[in-house]
């Protein structure tokens, strides 16, 4: 499938058809919030988000930001070319565990650095996840954990029929 045309960008958007492939690591200055289990979960300022071509930015957030004993390990593991092995974590909050909704890169690759000792969470398993007081939607389909705010212009990979983006 060929690239896809590119939502038209608002002013004081960005289009996820002008970040890179390979993926960009980036510091933002802007508060991040998650709840689950209604209770929060994490609260901080020290947010580094990844831009990837098509894909809405994966936000990454300090382990020792989160409340003692929201994140456990979980099973299972993957790799990305990019970042390099992955492990998964158990997110808890309140009453609530949800298995394997948080990953982390414990020695990233090359360029990856900064991912070390952060954790990125599906937002579409949390109540809710905020990025300057913003609710954000999940990306769409699952298995991508990016997170989309009125700031960003699509189409997003996720979507039916975007695998070969």
């Amino acid at each position: 499938m060929r690239r896809p045309t590119p939502d038209p960008v608002a002013p004081g958007q960005e289009s996820v058809w002008d970040y890179p492939r390979p993926p960009r690591v980036e510091r933002v200055d802007a508060a991040v919030t998650i709840d689950l289990g209604g209770i929060r979960i994490v609260e901080t300022r020290d947010v580094v988000r990844v831009l990837e071509t098509s894909h809405p930015p994966v936000y990454y957030l300090p382990l020792a930001d989160f409340t003692e004993g929201a994140l456990a390990p979980a099973a299972g593991s993957s790799f990305c070319e990019w970042k390099g092995a992955a492990r998964y974590l158990d997110v808890r909050g309140g009453d609530r565990v949800v298995a394997g909704a948080a990953w982390n890169y414990p020695h990233p690759s090359t360029g990856f650095e900064l991912l070390a000792d952060r954790v990125a969470v599906h937002p579409g398993e949390m109540d809710a996840c905020t990025v300057a007081g913003e609710r954000v939607e999940p990306q769409p389909g699952g298995f991508y954990g990016g997170w989309i705010t009125a700031a960003i212009a699509g189409p997003f990979k996720g979507v039916p029929g975007s695998n070969g983006w």
